[in-house]
Parts: C-alpha cells; sequence; structure tokens
C-alpha cells in the first residue's frame, strides 16, 4: 500500500501516483447504456409528473405517487410498494416531525386603492399560478379578509415579536419562514413574500415551501397564518403605493385546510440474485420541473434503461437488488429509513438525485458529485469520480470552445455537504451515499419559472446514464471488482493526502516564528494521520462487496469528537448529550471497554 508516501512528500521527495489500471468493464457498461438511455421517455416522466406536483398540496401528491407507482410497475421493475408517512403532525422519524397533511383550492389577494388600475390590482391567483400561495398557508373566513399592508425592513424576529400587528398583513424581504414565529406572537394575519433568489425574475414567484413554526413544515401547533408570495413587479407596485400613500388595503381570499393524511412514497426494484442492494433515492412533492421532476424521471429513466438491458440479455442479472425510491424530500426518507432498518442494513450503497436538468450552453450547468463525509470514506467516492472521470470527455457537445471539443463537459466532485437527502452515509445509518446536484443555469430554484421548457433533455440524459452506471456497477460487484475499487480507492486516498501535505507545507514556509512553526509541523502530521485513515477507510469499505455481511463499528466517542474537528474544525457541540440522544432514538448503543 502506497498510503506511507505522503511522509517522504513532506520530507522533500518527489512522488507520482501510478493509476489503477483500465477496467473495461465499467467502460463497457457506460456504452451500453448510454446507447440505451431514452432521454425523450426521462422528459414524458418530467412532464407527467411536474402538473400535478405544481400545485404542492397533498391529493396531488397523491395523484403524483400514483402516476409513479404504474410507471415503475410499466417499466418492469418488481415488488413496487406504495408508502406512506403520517402527516398528522405529530408522528416523529429520525429527529424530523411529520408535517399536516394541507390541501388548498384558492388564495387570491388584491389591492383596494382605486388608483390603481383594474388590471393590476390582483397580486395573486392561486388558479392562474400556485406558487402566489405558501405551503400551508392557512384560510380566510368565507369571503375573505380585508387587511391594512405594513412593510418590515430587515426587522429582526425578536424584535417583530415585541410588535402589534394584530389583524395585519406584513409585506417583508426576508425569508418569511425565518420569522414566522415571530409574526405569530406579534399578532399577523399573515404576510406577503417578496424574497426571491433572483430578482431578474420580474414576473416569477418565489415558492415558500417552509410555514411551520418550529423549523420547516406545518406541525401540530403551528400558527395557521395567512401567506402571499408576489413577484418583483408587484413588490415594486405595493412599495410604490406605500411610499405614496403611508398604508394600503387589500382583500385576501384563501381556502385551504389542514387534516390528517399521508406523505406519500413509491418504492421497487430490480430483483437480484442476492439480499443486498443499492438504493437510488430523489424527492417528488415539489413544484418545480427541474427542481425535482427531473431528479425522480432521472432514475425512472435510468431503471427501465438497466431493466431492458438485462432483459434483453445485454447485461446479465445483478447479484444485487437496485431499488429506487421516489418520496418527498427528508420527510419521506427518514420515514423510510426508520421503517425499513433491515433493508438498510443490506443496502450497500446509495444514489441521491436532486437536480436541475439545465441547458448544456448556460455556464454553472455542470454536474458536482457530492462526497460522503470524511468519517465515512468509502469506494463510492472513487468510484464516482472514475465513472464522471469516463463519461463526460466522451460528450461531443459540437461547440466551437476548443476546451469544450477537448474535454467535454465539465464536472466537479465536492467534499460532504448536507443539502438534501444525501445523509445515508451518516454512520448511523453506514449506507455509502453519493449526490449528484447541478444549478440551472438561470436560477429558478423554488421560483414559478421552473417549468419543463427550460429542461436540456442532454443534461436529463446524463444523469441517468451516470445513476444507472454507478447503480449497476456495485449491484454486480463482486471480488474482481472489490480489488480494482480497493485500488482506486487507495489512489483517491493518495490525492486526497498529497493535498494536506500541500497545505501544511504552504503554512510552513510562510511561519514567521519557531512556535508558529512547530505548532504547524505537528497541525500537519496529525492532518496527514487523519488522511491516512480516511484512505484507510476506504480501501477496507470493499470488504462489504465480497460476502453479504454486516460489521458493527465501534468507536470511542472521544475518537468521534476528534475526528470531527479535523474534518469541520472547532465545533461548539454537546456531542455526549447528542450521542445520549442517539441512544434514546435507537441509533446507536453505548458498549464499555477498556
Amino acid at each position: 500500500m502506497r498510503l506511507f508516501l505522503p511522509i517522504c512528500v513532506l520530507l522533500g521527495a518527489a512522488v507520482a501516483f501510478p493509476a489503477p489500471s483500465p477496467n473495461p468493464t465499467l467502460k463497457s457498461l457506460l456504452g451500453e447504456i448510454r446507447l440505451e438511455v431514452e432521454p425523450t421517455q426521462a422528459m414524458d416522466f418530467v412532464e407527467h409528473v411536474y402538473p400535478n406536483d405544481r400545485w404542492f398540496t397533498f391529493p396531488k401528491f397523491i395523484e403524483t405517487t400514483e402516476y409513479l407507482q404504474s410507471t415503475t410497475v410499466r417499466i418492469g421493475l418488481k415488488r413496487v410498494e406504495r408508502l406512506g408517512a403520517p402527516a398528522d403532525g405529530v408522528s416523529q422519524f429520525g429527529c424530523w416531525t411529520e408535517p399536516l397533511a394541507w390541501d388548498a383550492t384558492e388564495g387570491r389577494l388584491e389591492v383596494l386603492d382605486p388608483a390603481v388600475p383594474v388590471g393590476e390590482r390582483v397580486l395573486a391567483d392561486y388558479q392562474k399560478v400556485p406558487c402566489l400561495l405558501c405551503m400551508w398557508s392557512g384560510s380566510t373566513p368565507p369571503g375573505g379578509v380585508t387587511a391594512e399592508v405594513v412593510e418590515l425592513k430587515g426587522t429582526k424576529p425578536d424584535a417583530i415579536a415585541r410588535m402589534d400587528l394584530r389583524g395585519k398583513l406584513v409585506l417583508t424581504a426576508q425569508v418569511p419562514s425565518d420569522i414566522k414565529w415571530a409574526l405569530a406572537k406579534a399578532g399577523a394575519l399573515g404576510a406577503i413574500n417578496t424574497y426571491t433568489e433572483n430578482s431578474n425574475l420580474l414576473d416569477g414567484r418565489q415558492w415558500i415551501n417552509a410555514w411551520g413554526d418550529n423549523g420547516w413544515a406545518f406541525t401540530k401547533g403551528s400558527a395557521p397564518l395567512l401567506c402571499f408570495s408576489i413577484s418583483p413587479r408587484e413588490a415594486n407596485l405595493v412599495r410604490r403605493l406605500l411610499a405614496e400613500h403611508g398604508s394600503i388595503r387589500v382583500r385576501a381570499i384563501v381556502k385551504s385546510r389542514y387534516y390528517k393524511g399521508i406523505y406519500p412514497s413509491v418504492t421497487g426494484v430490480i430483483p437480484g440474485t442476492g439480499r443486498e442492494e443499492v438504493l437510488t433515492l430523489g424527492h417528488n412533492a415539489e413544484q418545480g420541473a427541474e427542481d425535482n421532476a427531473t431528479g425522480v424521471s432521472a432514475m425512472l429513466e435510468a431503471a427501465a434503461t438497466l431493466d431492458r438491458l438485462i432483459a434483453s440479455g445485454r447485461l446479465p442479472h445483478p447479484k444485487r437488488s437496485i431499488r429506487i425510491l421516489a418520496m418527498p424530500e427528508m420527510y419521506g426518507s427518514m420515514h423510510y429509513i426508520a421503517t425499513h432498518p433491515d433493508r438498510m442494513r443490506r443496502t450497500i450503497a446509495a444514489f441521491t438525485v436532486d437536480t436541475p436538468a439545465g441547458p448544456y450552453d448556460t455556464a454553472g450547468t455542470d454536474y458536482t458529485f457530492v462526497l460522503d463525509p470524511q468519517v465515512a470514506s468509502s469506494y463510492a467516492d472513487a468510484l464516482i469520480s472514475k465513472l464522471a472521470e469516463d463519461y463526460f470527455p466522451s460528450i461531443d457537445l459540437g461547440f466551437r470552445d476548443y476546451y469544450i471539443r477537448k474535454f467535454g463537459r465539465p464536472w466537479h466532485v465536492h467534499p460532504f455537504r448536507t443539502w438534501s437527502d444525501n445523509y445515508l452515509s451518516d454512520p448511523a445509518i453506514g449506507v455509502a451515499d453519493i449526490a449528484i446536484s447541478s444549478d440551472s443555469g438561470v436560477e429558478t430554484h423554488h421560483n414559478s419559472e421552473d417549468t419543463p421548457d427550460r429542461i436540456d433533455p442532454r443534461s436529463l440524459r446524463d444523469i441517468s446514464v451516470v445513476d444507472a452506471a454507478f447503480l449497476y456497477y456495485l449491484a454486480n460487484a463482486g471480488k474482481t471488482e472489490a480489488v480494482w475499487l480497493a485500488q482506486l480507492s487507495e489512489t483517491h486516498a493518495d490525492r486526497m493526502i498529497l493535498n494536506s501535505v500541500e497545505a501544511s507545507l504552504d503554512g510552513i514556509a510562510a511561519a514567521n516564528n519557531a512556535r508558529r512553526l512547530a505548532g504547524l509541523w505537528e497541525g500537519g502530521i496529525e492532518k496527514i494521520d487523519f488522511e491516512v485513515g480516511r484512505g484507510v477507510q476506504a480501501v477496507n469499505s470493499t470488504e462489504r462487496l465480497v460476502p453479504e455481511s454486516n460489521r458493527a463499528g465501534y468507536r470511542p466517542l472521544s475518537e468521534v469528537i476528534r475526528l470531527t474537528q479535523m474534518e469541520r474544525g472547532p465545533v461548539n457541540f454537546d456531542f455526549v448529550g447528542y450521542f445520549r440522544f442517539l441512544r434514546k432514538h435507537g441509533y446507536v448503543e453505548f458498549v464499555k471497554g477498556n
């Protein structure tokens, strides 16, 4: 093993890392999948998911799930199940409290100022643009309410909570969910949101899907305040009226309801010959075409492609089952993990798909692969890097730009960050988990402008190809593949160690006193030791691919704290209290040791 080499580098030796031998199986797999994948079918999936989910009500989520269930059966998957987390506002899975189910049929906001032309008075009409009504908005009495609009400009939540806002609608450019609890305490009728992630979308309305008093979703005990979201153009109108008249009045009508229901999910498998599984997961139940109708649609196309290849005999039946899980973000995955512990123990790897499929010719739409956290370094990190390295340069983009023609579509890897359902590699769950992400070029995240016409089928194809290749390679991996992945992981680890060495040497070169030099030397050696440990862990993780096994891992809490601080830097965190919480809920056990 070459993992001793960074010490030589630190001492001044020159090092070159030989790459592992090429893997014809991987290249052949990518070629087969690329030829078989059908981007037009993936787009058809998008165009069936989007029309339902754009309304973001629980009855529409159920309609989407019914479509996903029938489609999953149609494309050849087996053991298809429709699951459902209890949407009752109280049930907990992991650290998450499930929301109450919500439905809406009307949402309208109208300026009453006679000076405003009739055609410009309606600021919100849910039936025309659903995003105009915030998810989990409360209801008005029949006939609506008339209210004064007051603007809050950057007021801190604690100050808002001490204000008297009884009966008023608050115009705010702050993220409404950040001040929801304060608005409730101040007695406000609700909020008119002007916050947007892209103010250049003059007629785009930001989707507000966080309206709880204690976190994301609306749970039992949250205040049923009204909430509308208006466009930058409409926000300018309202602010002009406030400047001219000092105050304005509006009429609000909302027909909505909270109730106990289900937050539905769908899962199914391409059966393997053994008991283990690989998993791809992504969420529906979002209003956008790119975020995230493209995610579940790419998963469906990846599974459909593999099923066709297996059925035709071009790929053998895999050793492990390949499972897809389409569910509400976080709330659905938490529920699935908590209610299927045996399946999770038999799941060796996951691929999380939460991404837009933006145009090839727009900057910022290249793909980034988010790796496992360093505490859970695995063979999956090296594999996804190799897959991207083999696939993306092969794409002929047809551009004149020399770099693009020579090197193909750009791609990146990124250290772990929590941004979606890519948390399965947490040691409490123990599943290697890679995630794919991208921007949409023109920023339409959580905006009414996130529509199917902005999707590039070529991007949707790329997601499907990489997802399918990652899943099948690991689903069919045996001893030969495990040995190659161990070599690949070693080379990947060597590069990470070298990066750490270079950073330490840069600091040492700049040290201006002996004390600083000694600290940098000691810290550099510790960082190298940390990186070596992560590399050894990644190489050893390939053992999971040979026989089916489930190995419990034991680690002193002091080591957990040390490794966390090495990866994230100094942290102020109650580790003991947190692990007592995990023990209470069955995620870890405490053992006595020497």
